[in-house]
């Protein structure tokens, strides 16, 4: 799935199939694109060498991916025919940058802990004792029974 075959669907589509709104990825493709012409280095390449096979979408894509389908690098890397390891550095970067613009970032343990928005679920376990069937005497001495033929035919 590329991200030229995918930006025209129905937005209730493209949700399903990508994980977030078409208006949440457009975002953030501004943001990866605005922070990484200011950063160090490009995502997963720098100025030398040749020029990236893969749109800012197609890498924004492949990262939720990863996270959505739970898909491992190597199946990732083989549908948009990169190496493992250039499919591993692109989502790490693109992790990084979105963590540093803030606009994606979830609220920490602390904040949602102060909020106080708990709600108690009490759930009653208690314990019921099973019903097995009592032994009789028959049943013990059919049990004493095989005992005995056991040891009398072991030749003791």
């Amino acid at each position: 799935m590329k991200w030229e075959e995918i930006k025209n669907y129905k937005p209730t589509l493209f949700k399903r199939l990508v994980g977030v709104h078409k208006e949440t990825f457009a975002k953030m493709i501004v943001e990866i694109t605005k922070l990484s012409s200011t950063s160090k280095h490009k995502i997963a390449g720098n100025k030398r060498g040749p020029k990236p096979k893969l749109s800012e979408g197609d890498k924004l894509l492949m990262m939720l991916m990863y996270y959505r389908e739970y898909r491992t690098f190597l199946h990732i890397s083989a549908d948009y025919g990169i190496s493992e390891t250039q499919c591993w550095r692109i989502i790490t970067d693109l992790e990084k940058l979105l963590i540093k613009s803030n606009l994606f970032h979830l609220p920490g343990k602390k904040v949602l802990q102060e909020a106080n928005n708990f709600e108690i679920v009490l759930v009653d376990v208690a314990e019921t004792p099973i019903e097995r069937p009592k032994k009789t005497t028959q049943v013990l001495f059919r049990q004493e029974k095989k005992t005995h033929t056991k040891k009398s035919s072991s030749g003791r």
